[in-house]
């Protein structure tokens, strides 16, 4: 019953999350995107004036609306319990790079499969990629890899993160004119602050509850031949793409909306984003909700990828998508010169870390 149990809700969170990015898209929410981690915490780090892209600031409800979600459910499932301390700034260098990899394709793991469910084919050549950085990230795991345990910490501590993002959401409705907001480009494309609110507020609760997370369902069902989080990474794409064929949005292509089609560099980017996930015990989603539920790693790690989203835009390492025009590319888009540096440097950045961790664990093993 309670293994049944499992299945219902990652079945339920994968399809709403599915279905809320389609219906937010159609609320005004960016097309072939609707609903991306990586993308709205860019947003959120602009909206804060920690980099200058004028087309993408916003502070976006969704990220906040997931964290929030998450924390009410913790409280009442008496599962919000503060801990940390598990290699806290090795996890923030290491978001950081997941951060540039997710940018460089223009999308995390969420919008990865979103992207694959409105027919983009340049999101086929990201989850090759994400695969195989998942696989790379497994063969540390299996040698006894690990950032060490986190530890039971105070109330101030795993509350000062969602009580953050509960202040900046006050702020963000009152007084909107504090932070910095696009007025074209993806920034400026968002449905109203309270339908996203309350959608996001509902993903968080479902992604809770059932620990909903994109590279954990790659890695167990590699790892333990358990495939109930894969599930629900099938159920985003099946409620996508039933939402796109519903609106007539779904079509096969290379060419589509803020996306590019530089097969190599979508590969690499999102390899990066699968090997960093997987270090960090979990998605740029599950990232979220763990630090909804008191985790101050996780808090940390999303500091983090918000740093790295400012670094990506600061110093020009995101990749740039197409330019289209009446569905023809007028503008070829794609990797910089510079986010291709740091791609290849993160890679090696994280193979230092995963050497050392896990050498260091084996050799505290005996």
């Amino acid at each position: 019953m309670k293994k049944a149990k499992q299945y219902i809700w990652i079945i339920i969170a994968g399809l709403f999350t599915g279905a809320a990015a389609v219906f937010l898209s159609a609320m005004g929410n960016p097309k072939n995107m609707g609903f991306c981690i990586a993308c709205f915490l860019r947003d959120i780090a602009g909206g804060l004036g920690l980099h200058s892209a004028a087309k993408v600031q916003y502070i976006r409800p969704e990220i906040l609306g997931i964290i929030l979600g998450s924390f009410v459910i913790a409280l009442i499932m008496k599962e919000f319990k503060p801990k940390g301390g598990s290699s806290p700034f090795i996890r923030f260098i290491i978001a950081n790079f997941v951060m540039v990899g997710a940018l460089v394709f223009l999308g995390c793991p969420l919008r990865m499969v979103i992207r694959l469910g409105s027919g983009d084919l340049n999101a086929i050549v990201g989850l090759v990629g994400f695969i195989v950085g998942i696989v790379i990230g497994l063969i540390f795991m299996k040698n006894g890899f690990s950032l060490g345990r986190a530890y039971k910490q105070n109330l101030a501590e795993g509350l000062a993160f969602p009580m953050s993002s509960l202040v900046l959401l006050i702020l963000a409705i009152a007084a909107p004119g504090l932070f910095i907001a696009s007025s074209e480009g993806p920034g400026s494309m968002h449905a109203a602050i309270l339908i996203s609110l309350a959608v996001a507020f509902v993903v968080g609760i479902l992604a809770q509850r059932s620990r909903l997370c994109f590279a954990g369902g790659v890695r167990d069902a590699i790892m333990f031949r358990d495939f109930k989080l894969l599930i629900g990474f099938v159920c985003v794409l099946v409620a996508v793409l039933v939402g796109n064929l519903i609106l007539g949005t779904f079509a096969f292509s290379w060419v589509k909306p803020i996306a590019h089609s530089d097969g190599l560099w979508n590969c690499l980017g999102m390899a990066l984003v699968g090997w960093g996930s997987v270090l960090l015990g979990g998605c740029p989603l599950r990232q979220l909700v763990l630090a909804g539920e008191g985790n101050s790693d996780s808090a940390i790690t999303v500091v983090g990828m918000i740093t790295g989203a400012a670094f990506a835009h600061n110093f020009n390492l995101a990749g740039v998508a197409d330019t289209i025009e009446d569905g023809v590319v007028t503008s070829q888009g794609g990797a910089t010169p510079r986010g291709k540096i740091i791609v290849i440097a993160g890679f090696a950045v994280l193979l230092i870390i995963s050497l050392f961790y896990t050498l260091k664990r084996r050799k505290k093993n005996g």
